[in-house]
């Protein structure tokens, strides 16, 4: 579904017609005589619907690529072998096929992850939430050029991270990688 359609339904439903969570902004207009739990506990009701439609505008796309790679990785002969070995089911699928179904996965993450921080204009505008993809759009109607680079270089510095992050992980994820790592030193 998209998230514009997504919010909207949510903030329909938990906001207007329960009344349980906030619709707009980051807090509430009396935030600053609340006690400090209290404050706590208004921000994090203020960024639970935000926080629900940009997870599930995600979700999706990140499960079929996870089932894809489960499906791809199933049908190989070291899956097979596993499980002629005797291996129970879980410790086939938990060591030996999820780990590898994991590193393209690791990848999509690792490139999603500016889209999430810098891309979520939509969920910001819907929400009245001020931050980088309201800045960004206010910016170029604007025509604010050094707002606008800021933005790209933060962007920018946020998918380099995000790359270095993710080719980390693979050594967690794959032994392999880590043993390849160092022959290569050698």
């Amino acid at each position: 579904t998209p998230d514009f359609w997504l919010a909207l339904m949510l903030m329909i439903l938990f906001g207007v017609q329960l009344g349980w969570l906030p619709i707009s902004g980051l807090r509430s207009p009396t935030w600053e005589y609340l006690a400090f739990w209290a404050q706590q506990w208004d921000f994090a009701a203020h960024l639970a619907l935000p926080i629900l439609v940009a997870t599930f505008g995600g979700l999706a796309g990140f499960s079929r690529y996870m089932r894809q790679a489960m499906l791809e990785v199933v049908r190989q002969d070291y899956i097979q072998s596993a499980r002629a070995k005797g291996l129970a089911e879980s410790v086939v699928i938990g060591k030996h096929a999820l780990r590898n179904a994991l590193l393209p996965i690791v990848t999509v993450l690792g490139l999603s992850l500016p889209g999430l921080i810098g891309g979520s204009v939509i969920v910001e505008s819907i929400f009245a939430i001020p931050g980088m993809g309201q800045l960004m759009v206010q910016a170029v109607f604007e025509r604010d050029y050094p707002v606008i680079m800021g933005n790209l270089v933060i962007v920018a510095t946020l998918t380099l991270v995000a790359n270095l992050i993710a080719d980390l992980t693979y050594s967690l994820v794959d032994p392999r990688i880590r043993v390849a790592a160092r022959r290569g030193r050698r």
